[in-house]
């Protein structure tokens, strides 16, 4: 068995090989069928004009073969790295603010501790060029700057391009205009959708919002890591990547309806917890196993 998946995450102790295993081979049967077809799609001229199909297509997952070309697109990341040639190299050159930068080193080593390629030892080692990324973002958007977060949105963002430019243009869209106001300071985006996501639940798993009242416990502190880390580190790393798939094209809604999806399918499993740890357990516990594994069946 491989210790390390594909993207150079460590497994956990009790990983279950087997299930994965099963989903994993059959899922592969759907990889290379998507990725015949997206083959087609991009054609060789790299280029993707909105549509139903496309969005179709983006939803049934993007093959990891084309997934940051993708993202650029749809995104509007690689219009505004065109538009702007030498941009980012020029952010890395220019005057530095010393806090952010401490701020930012500060976290290097808390990001992926448990990803082989993020280690100091490995060849090459991702720090540089998440540093590199955080450096220049902070640089380029002063009202955010830095803030904890980000560092392992990036990471994700150059595990999947492999190329610190489009990570840097991939989290503009992303900060900039996708998810506003989640890393601000005041995090008032963030504050907003939490406070939507528990109307949702009211509107659609009343049970539980019920049962989140009686106890006083409050949505961000069950929820505001999905929010903020857009579910790394919560879900399977392919999940997460499906789920950024629908983030990028089609915007934040996506992670209302993960989180929804995630309360409604557990209700019963929810509606056990008779008290306030205990529902910050059960919230835990809905995030792992084969539900959430077998991302196919979970986008769909």
């Amino acid at each position: 068995f491989c210790r390390v998946d594909p993207y150079g995450f460590e497994r956990p102790e009790d990983f279950d090989y087997a299930s994965y295993e099963a989903f994993f081979s059959r899922y592969l049967v759907v990889l290379t069928r998507r990725a015949v077809k997206w083959s087609k799609l991009l054609k060789g001229n790299n280029s993707i004009q909105k549509s139903l199909k496309v969005k179709r297509y983006i939803r049934k997952g993007i093959p990891n073969e084309h997934r940051a070309l993708v993202w650029m697109i749809v995104s509007g990341a690689q219009a505004n790295m065109e538009q702007n040639p030498g941009y980012y190299h020029r952010l890395l050159e220019g005057e530095k603010n010393a806090k952010l930068l401490e701020a930012i080193k500060t976290d290097m080593n808390r990001t992926f501790p448990d990803n082989v390629k993020f280690r100091k030892t490995a060849d090459p080692c991702l720090q540089h060029a998440l540093y590199n990324v955080l450096v220049a973002y902070g640089h380029h958007n002063k009202a955010v700057g830095y803030c904890q977060g980000m560092n392992f949105i990036a990471g994700y963002l150059i595990l999947i391009t492999k190329n610190e430019e489009e990570s840097f243009w991939l989290l503009d869209a992303l900060i900039g205009r996708i998810l506003p106001d989640y890393y601000s300071p005041a995090m008032l985006g963030l504050k907003t959708d939490q406070e939507v996501l528990g109307e949702l639940v009211k509107m659609k798993v009343p049970a539980v919002a019920e049962l989140m009242e009686r106890h006083g416990v409050m949505w961000t502190l069950v929820v505001s890591r999905w929010f903020i880390c857009l579910f790394i580190d919560i879900l399977p790393v392919e999940t997460v990547l499906r789920i950024w798939d629908c983030l990028f094209y089609e915007g934040s809604k996506i992670i209302f309806r993960v989180a929804l999806t995630l309360i409604k399918q557990n209700q019963a499993f929810i509606l056990e917890a008779t008290n306030f740890p205990d529902i910050c357990d059960k919230f835990k516990q809905i995030t792992k196993g084969t539900f959430v594994t077998e991302c196919h069946t979970f986008m769909q």
